[in-house]
């Protein structure tokens, strides 16, 4: 019987080279160790982001569906909380204070951020750029319990702002500001202002490092103004910036609590009542956990509906 001839590649070394199989799978290997690396990397975060929001966020949807003084047994309802809630007028007017707040704590802030961070693009540049930028963001550092209780402090009718319009002729206009009915929603929505100006505005400024300087330099050698550089190539160049901090400040606007319950808790009256307010009296103080937890849920939806459309915007316009 004739002997099996087989054939054998070599390699340049005269060594048996590995098989075209097995050098198709180590990569795949590779990969998907390091694919088992990187979850592992992951996993710790994903389990607290697990734990804290993910379950409380079910557990808050459980609840909603039933009766509950915290305590005792639960009572299935239904949808019952939900009507509760949509028929309260109280209930329903937090809601709408809250999307007031949305132009206070997002659009007056990106809108002077972007103003204020190109004009520091174009004029303040070194050292004093630097302490400008870091005066503006200190705002965003002070603790927002801290915040509210100086702001609580400077527009109260002693206070100091008080004692300014006084010192400039504009006695007629001073008031309790946080205490006026009228008044006490858009003293909250500049203390949020003032917050969250230095982060639009630092965040922006960051982008507008990142754009070509010859694009500036090129409309600046034909002529072009501030305003035009702003509107031709800043704004439209700074669409994935914008649109992070329209995100970042709307969710603060939806889910304020911190400011509103400190310097005015909600007060006076209902004026100032927003729904991370409204909960946090519903469950720990009424011991309605029923309502408080589908108030939160619509407050999620809320959050939802306002942001995913941002979002996909965005996309679109990077696209």
């Amino acid at each position: 019987m004739p002997a099996r001839l087989t054939m054998t590649m070599k390699t340049s070394d005269n060594r048996p080279a590995a098989p075209a199989s097995s050098r198709q799978t180590t990569p795949n290997k590779v990969a998907r160790r390091e694919a088992i690396i990187g979850w592992l990397f992951v996993l710790p975060a994903l389990v607290m982001y697990a734990v804290f929001v993910l379950l409380p966020l079910l557990m808050s949807i459980q609840y909603s569906f039933f009766r509950w003084n915290g305590i005792g047994p639960m009572t299935w309802v239904g949808l019952d909380n939900y009507s509760r809630v949509l028929a309260d007028s109280d209930l329903l007017g937090t809601i709408f204070n809250s999307l007031r707040l949305v132009v206070f704590f997002s659009f007056i802030p990106v809108s002077l951020g972007l103003v204020v961070a190109s004009i520091m693009h174009r004029t303040a540049t070194g050292r004093f750029g630097a302490v400008a930028r870091t005066v503006l963001f200190l705002p965003q550092v002070i603790p927002l319990v801290a915040a509210g209780i100086i702001w609580g402090w400077l527009l109260a009718l002693p206070g100091l702002i008080n004692e300014v319009l006084r010192a400039i002729g504009l006695s007629d206009v001073t008031r309790a500001w946080l205490g006026d009915f009228d008044w006490a929603l858009p003293a909250v929505g500049f203390i949020g202002v003032w917050v969250l100006l230095g982060f639009c505005t630092v965040l922006l400024w960051t982008g507008m490092t990142k754009l070509d300087p010859a694009l500036f330099e090129s409309a600046r050698i034909d002529g072009a103004s501030w305003f035009t550089e702003f509107t031709r190539i800043i704004v439209p160049l700074l669409r994935n910036e914008i649109g992070v901090c329209l995100t970042v400040t709307v969710i603060a606007a939806l889910a304020a609590f911190d400011i509103v319950y400190v310097s005015t808790a909600g007060g006076p009256g209902n004026s100032t009542a927003v729904p991370g307010i409204q909960i946090y009296v519903l469950a720990f103080t009424e011991q309605r956990i029923g309502p408080a937890s589908a108030l939160a849920v619509i407050l999620t939806a809320l959050v939802l509906i306002i942001i995913i459309p941002f979002q996909r915007l965005n996309r679109e316009a990077t696209q």
